[in-house]
C-alpha cells in the first residue's frame, strides 16, 4: 500500500469516533478539494498536497493532546519517508489552521492549497452542517454558532490563496449569506 493510502486508512482510524465535523469524511473532503486545487496550480507537489491535506488534522489542538505534529510525524516515520519530505508535510500541515496562521498566508504553494482546500470545507452546505455539528457537540446554543459565522465563516472567501478556490469559494459564500438571510427572517421576522 502506497503512503497516501496508507494515509487514508490511518485517518479513518485515527477520526473513527468524531462526529462534530472534524471527522475522515471532512478529511477526504479536504483531500478532494485539495487535489481539484493542485490540478491548476503548475509546479504543485501532489503527494505531498494530499498527504498534507490528509494528515492536516491528525494533531489538531481541538481534537488531540500531542505536541510537534506527533501523530503525523509518527505516520509518515512509519511510510519510511525521508526527513526533508517530512518536514515539508510538517510545515504544510501547520499552515493550515484559521486560528493559529491568522493574518498569514503559507510561505509554499502546497500549504496554500491545503489550507484553501481546508477552508473550502467550512463555507457553503456542508460548512453550515459542520458549524452547527461542531456547535452542539460543545454545548453551544443556535444563535453561538450563527455568530461563528461572522467571526469566521463569512471571511473565509476573500482568504483564498489560490485562483481556483476563490472561484470554488465565491458560490459557497453566497449559499451561506442566502442562509443567514433565511434564518434572520425565521427567528426576527
Amino acid at each position: 500500500m502506497n503512503a497516501i493510502e496508507a494515509a487514508k486508512a490511518y485517518v479513518r482510524l485515527l477520526f473513527q469516533n468524531n462526529a462534530g465535523g472534524h471527522d475522515a469524511a471532512h478529511t477526504m473532503r479536504v483531500y478532494r478539494n485539495a487535489l481539484k486545487i493542485a490540478g491548476r496550480e503548475p509546479g504543485a507537489d501532489l503527494e505531498l498536497v494530499s498527504l498534507a491535506a490528509l494528515l492536516h488534522d491528525a494533531d489538531d489542538y481541538k481534537l488531540f493532546h500531542t505536541e510537534n505534529n506527533a501523530n503525523a510525524r509518527s505516520f509518515l516515520l512509519s511510510q519510511n519517508m525521508a526527513q526533508n519530505q517530512i518536514e515539508a508535510i510538517i510545515t504544510a500541515i501547520n499552515s493550515v489552521s484559521f486560528s493559529q496562521n491568522r493574518g498569514r498566508r503559507p510561505k509554499t504553494l502546497e500549504g496554500k492549497i491545503v489550507q484553501d482546500a481546508d477552508r473550502l470545507d467550512a463555507i457553503g452546505a456542508v460548512g453550515i452542517a459542520r458549524t452547527f455539528a461542531f456547535g452542539g457537540e460543545h454545548g453551544r446554543s443556535l444563535d453561538a454558532s450563527i455568530q461563528h459565522f461572522h467571526d469566521k465563516l463569512l471571511l473565509l472567501k476573500d482568504e483564498m490563496n489560490t485562483a481556483a478556490a476563490r472561484e470554488m469559494a465565491e458560490e459557497r459564500h453566497a449559499y451561506m449569506i442566502a442562509f443567514l438571510e433565511q434564518y434572520s427572517q425565521e427567528t426576527n421576522g
